[in-house]
């Protein structure tokens, strides 16, 4: 862009930053990158009239948080891939965090001088949330490379200012590390700037993950000199590094605590162990699976736990595990096809669900015909076994709700007016006032004219439940 373009281009967004940070409608003057962030930057709270960036650390807890960070071997190949640049045009280079917090800086004293007055030095947060729209918070926010120039940040003491910034992520986890910047107070930074950068952050993500198969090999010889028969290798974060040549657990799995059973993709039950810097998965084939927790009940979203993972479920997902827990002995294709979709069921939907429902659940769920293989425990299968047991108290505390509101399968549907119908029952029957506000406050009960006259009737005029329930029956 030339510096007579640039000149428009500061003219209109001036006039868009005092329109947008005077409550009016958001301008189309910055580009959509701009715009975004600025909202987000409103939407925190940012202050336009700010001065400078918060100090979060002072030198000598700075120097620890330097220290121990995963780019700390890496400021060497930083600072001389940058640094030179940095000078030659008055401008200096910057490395954060991954929330912004400034750890090292270099550059042209006179720059360096000034980026003091605005907080720009070491100890001080760049984050979005705390600076508004600039190279570094915005680079972390949206994690890729970012060029902001002059007007486009938010606070109006950075408009003399122009960044480039990329942010640098672990290969290891797939989590930002941090950001490196290059800032200056020219009009603008030079067009290649921001190609600078992001291809320095490429070099130190190339440098992070040469370490990191280094200390998969070393991890692999000391592994293979062990001789750990049967057990999966893997890294600190879950990566599959040794024990799994057919790959059937994947690339990475989802570590439990240390100690717990989990069940692999092929069936076998293993036992989480650390292992030199990682672990070892080490299959205990005569152990018992583990429980698969179901929880269906409510307006919330239906979810399982398994191996201590919490995993969310669509609700075709909660549906054929719903069905396959009521029939424990199994269901085919087409069982399962008619419970869920009636006549109009395909056999062929149902494997294909199958297949993307064992994804996530493992060796959980088997075939011929599709059973589930551990214990299971869900609230739905408790409320019946409440049923029996003369405990309205209990039974109205693990109620939240119908199951699976949102279901049509017909046998889902069956089961859910089932257990509402006997649990209603229940505690109007021999519920206190109590269980039936806690029934109250459900999808089917919030409007229950019996169960809120009940109420009603049971409670003092002046008991705030009491005085609910006539609401809730006046406006119904």
């Amino acid at each position: 862009m030339s510096y007579a373009h640039l000149d428009a281009y500061s003219r209109l967004l001036r006039t868009a930053h005092e329109t947008v940070t005077s409550e009016a409608l958001t301008p189309t003057v910055p580009r959509r990158l701009i715009s975004a962030s600025w909202r987000r930057s409103l939407a925190a709270g940012i202050d336009p009239d700010a001065t400078a960036a918060p100090l979060a650390y002072g030198p000598a807890h700075l120097d620890q948080v330097r220290e121990s960070h995963p780019l700390q071997p890496l400021l060497p190949l930083l600072t001389q891939t940058l640094q030179q640049a940095a000078n030659d045009s008055e401008h200096i280079m910057v490395v954060t965090d991954d929330q912004g917090l400034v750890l090292w800086r270099d550059g042209h004293p006179t720059t360096l001088s000034r980026a003091d007055r605005v907080g720009l030095a070491d100890g001080h947060r760049w984050s979005e949330d705390t600076v508004g729209t600039n190279g570094i918070g915005t680079a972390l926010a949206t994690r890729r490379p970012v060029h902001v120039y002059s007007e486009e940040h938010l606070m109006r003491v950075l408009h003399i200012w122009s960044c480039s910034a990329a942010p640098i992520t672990d290969p290891e986890t797939g989590r930002i590390l941090g950001c490196v910047d290059v800032s200056g107070t020219a009009p603008s930074l030079h067009p290649a700037t921001i190609a600078l950068v992001g291809a320095t952050a490429r070099l130190a993500e190339t440098q992070l993950t040469l370490h990191m198969h280094e200390r998969d090999e070393s991890l692999r010889r000391r592994y293979e000199s062990a001789r750990c028969g049967s057990a999966i290798l893997l890294s600190p974060s879950g990566r599959v590094i040794a024990g799994d040549p057919a790959g059937h657990l994947g690339d990475r799995i989802e570590l439990p605590a240390t100690g717990e059973r989990m069940i692999l993709r092929d069936g076998r039950v293993a036992l989480l162990e650390p292992y030199s810097d990682g672990y070892l998965l080490c299959p205990t084939p005569d152990a018992p699976p583990p429980p698969l927790t179901l929880s269906l009940l409510g307006d919330g979203p239906p979810s399982a736990v398994l191996s201590g993972r919490k995993l969310p479920l669509s609700l075709r997902h909660a549906e054929i595990l719903a069905l396959l827990a009521l029939h424990p002995r199994g269901l085919t294709a087409e069982q399962l096809s008619f419970h869920l979709y009636g006549d109009d069921g395909n056999p062929v939907t149902i494997r294909a669900e199958i297949h993307r429902l064992r994804a996530q659940l493992g060796a959980a769920i088997d075939a011929k015909p599709y059973h589930l293989t551990s214990p299971v425990e869900a609230d739905f299968l408790d409320l019946r076994r409440l049923l029996t047991a003369n405990d309205p108290a209990s039974l109205a505390r693990a109620y939240p709700g119908p199951l699976l509101p949102r279901s049509e399968s017909p046998e889902i549907r069956r089961e859910r007016d089932e257990l509402e119908v006997q649990v209603r029952t229940c505690l109007l029957q021999r519920g206190s006032p109590q269980d039936l506000w806690a029934y109250a406050q459900t999808a089917n009960g919030r409007e229950d004219f019996q169960v809120l006259e009940r109420i009603i009737r049971a409670l003092p005029p002046a008991d705030p439940r009491a005085a609910a329930a006539r609401a809730r029956l006046r406006t119904s």
